[in-house]
């Protein structure tokens, strides 16, 4: 059997990075992916569900449909998020409600939507996609920093307040992940990732499969008493 066999899940955000691999490695793990992003797309094995995160009718609406499809939502990994690299000096109201409106508010109302659905079924599981830079700050990331030391706060809330409804909620706190977006960031802000990859214990940047098996192993039945965890997958960064 499948470490995630037969696992009804929606991953947000998987049309591109860690959101695409997270769902190729559910479904590889057995799991029925409902992969959602803002635009078309398509993944192998995957159902694509289209709807922006931000629109509590939309979001509600996607809930549903895959409810009635399937009878049960066992799991959500809220993964959709958008960051900026900006100095505290440059950061503008606009860019903090657009990051917070995705990265924190949009995660509270999936979380308030799923979990009366899973509550149906008699629990489930809840994965929110946190930061190391919300563990640990980060010059230059001040109002990323703080949306995701939001998920981490509302991670360990949700998972007490969810856990009599056999609901578990836990998060992913990833440190310097190889994606295109992080190279598109690095290479605008010349930043020396040399210097970056230096301070990290294990010697390499970490990869979207690093953060896709995290995902996994915090879905399946072999995570079932751990809840209000923030599992960092950064190399021993943090330490």
């Amino acid at each position: 059997m499948k470490l995630l066999e037969n696992k009804v899940v929606l991953i947000t955000g998987a049309g591109r990075g860690i959101g695409r691999v997270i769902a190729d490695q559910f479904i590889s793990d057995g799991a029925i992916v409902y992969a959602n992003d803002l635009n078309e797309f398509e993944i192998d094995g995957a159902r694509t569900i289209c709807f922006d995160v931000t629109d509590s009718n939309a979001l509600k609406a996607g809930l549903m449909s895959i409810y009635k499809a399937e009878g049960r939502i066992d799991c959500v990994v809220n993964n959709a998020a958008v960051i900026a690299n900006q100095k505290l000096g440059m950061v503008t109201k606009q860019l903090l409600e657009k990051m917070y409106q995705v990265n924190v508010f949009a995660v509270i109302d999936m979380i308030q939507t799923v979990s009366r659905l899973m509550a149906r079924n008699g629990g489930g599981n809840i994965i929110n996609m946190a930061s190391v830079t919300g563990v640990v700050g980060s010059p230059g990331q001040v109002a990323y920093s703080a949306s995701k030391g939001a998920v981490i706060a509302l991670t360990k809330s949700a998972a007490k307040e969810l856990a009599p409804q056999g609901i578990r909620v836990n998060a992913i706190a990833p440190g310097i992940i190889k994606t295109e977006r992080f190279e598109e960031l690095y290479e605008a802000s010349g930043d020396k990732i040399d210097q970056r990859i230096g301070r990290i214990a294990l010697g390499r940047l970490g990869t979207p499969q690093d953060v896709a098996f995290a995902a996994a192993f915090l879905a399946s039945d072999r995570a079932s008493y751990i809840s209000g965890h923030i599992l960092g997958v950064d190399g021993c960064a943090t330490i």
